[in-house]
């Protein structure tokens, strides 16, 4: 197995979290939703950029204790006053319309109106985001300056949808490493005009992907980009046979908004992805925090359940519900930036260059240190300025490379970032000072 694999070669995060940029921007006008042609047509641009293959389950498929539901189309939705004018109107902002909204064609009050219309008091410029999907009912999202200004008068309501008989429609792009054993990355496609949650997550698994499927790797990597809980349960459901293959697992969402890195750790807690995630983040000297599991959040609380309990977490920036732009019309193409795409996909590639090399060695001179000065071995690693760290490193990887740590066991242990330690134990390598365990 090549001893350097390096998930970070040939990539410049910067140049690439604009082409993210450019992607967000070009799905950002289109109405999503668990369902529908909204949600294959992102899937079709997405294959522009990664090899998707494209499932469709057909509504009333059982998938353990949830059935597949009706497919969920509109073509148009609005308001109109009495005098005829469009005071609402769809084709503005998807957001106007409740996700899932049942077809609507009539004519009524204010105050009956007003029992199908949803607004934010505390932020009274946006629009909320809003679904219906398990429910079959109607309704509007506005401003709340729109709601005051409503007159006490009759209102032509039309709703152009459908729901009927269809399929549920994921995307899912495998990339064959040197093994079997797979990394997860999932994130939602669910959401129709917001940007933070989550067509950032789309953006980098997308590109993510790309870079990987040049490289040679250990692992398997497998990419799912499902709607939200509905679709991680359907694709275990499909998939229960071969999950024991993943080994390692991200979801990724909202990862490009200003705010500090979360990691939400997977129900084990202990996971090898946990301590990778925690080193990068605790190396990175930038603020962040490590959050426990918790059976609530995204599409990871579907991978932990207890029946499969997987090693996956969940990779963010700002968590959801804890920005206030969240779930509205204010999570827009300002909010999400290239340079925090940049910096979100420089930590996960980090992690995953962990996953990579995160081997065990045994050292091959283990009675007493080895004479590392007339092996020259203090010049072979490293500058003059980092002599006295490269030299802790290679104290740390001889002592510790006893088939029972692993690299990142040997950084935690040693207060050094795992690119030092993994460059030391390459370097330790070519001097058969180590040899590789076998798996």
């Amino acid at each position: 197995m090549n001893k350097n694999i390096d998930i970070n070669t040939n990539i410049s995060v910067n140049d690439i979290s604009y082409k993210m940029y450019q992607l967000i921007s070009e799905l950002f006008p289109i109405c999503r939703s668990i369902t529908g042609d909204g949600l294959r047509k992102t899937l079709y641009i997405l294959q522009k950029h990664i090899p998707l293959a494209i499932h469709d389950i057909p509504s009333g498929t059982e998938v353990f204790d949830w059935t597949i539901p009706k497919e969920w189309n509109i073509k148009d939705a609005f308001i109109k006053n009495s005098q005829g004018k469009k005071i609402i109107n769809f084709q503005n902002s998807n957001l106007h319309v409740v996700n899932y909204s049942v077809k609507i064609n009539e004519k009524m009050p204010l105050p009956d109106l007003k029992e199908h219309l949803f607004t934010l008091p505390d932020c009274p410029d946006w629009i909320p985001y809003r679904t219906s999907y398990y429910k079959e009912n109607w309704g509007f999202c506005l401003s709340h300056n729109q709601l005051l200004e409503l007159k006490d008068e009759e209102y032509e309501v039309f709703i152009d949808s459908s729901l009927e008989n269809g399929h549920l429609t994921y995307g899912e792009y495998y990339i064959k490493g040197e093994k079997a054993d797979e990394v997860l990355i999932s994130c939602h496609i669910c959401h129709p005009s917001l940007c933070n949650d989550n067509l950032s997550g789309i953006a980098l698994a997308a590109f993510l992907a790309k870079h990987l499927s040049q490289l040679s790797l250990s692992y398997s990597y497998r990419f799912i980009f499902i709607p939200g809980t509905i679709g991680s349960i359907t694709w275990l459901a499909l998939n229960e046979a071969n999950v024991d293959k993943i080994k390692h697992g991200l979801v990724i969402t909202c990862v490009g908004d200003s705010g500090k890195s979360h990691y939400k750790k997977s129900r084990r807690g202990n996971a090898e992805i946990d301590k990778a995630v925690t080193h990068v983040l605790k190396s990175s000297g930038q603020d962040y925090e490590i959050m426990e599991f918790s059976p609530y959040g995204y599409d990871e609380r579907q991978f932990c359940s207890p029946g499969f309990n997987l090693p996956v977490g969940c990779f963010m920036r700002s968590p959801h519900g804890t920005y206030p732009q969240y779930h509205t019309s204010a999570d827009n193409l300002e909010l999400v930036q290239p340079q925090y795409l940049a910096d979100s996909l420089s930590k996960v590639l980090s992690v995953l260059n962990i996953i990579e090399n995160n081997k065990k060695y045994l050292n091959q001179n283990p009675k007493c240190e080895p004479q590392l000065g007339k092996r020259g071995l203090y010049s072979a690693i490293g500058g003059q300025t980092d002599t006295k760290k490269n030299e802790m490193a290679m104290l740390w990887v001889l002592n510790l490379s006893d088939g029972n740590h692993t690299l990142l066991d040997i950084a935690e242990k040693s207060g050094l970032e795992f690119d030092i330690i993994k460059k030391t134990a390459d370097t330790l390598l070519d001097f058969n000072l180590l040899k590789a365990c076998l798996e």
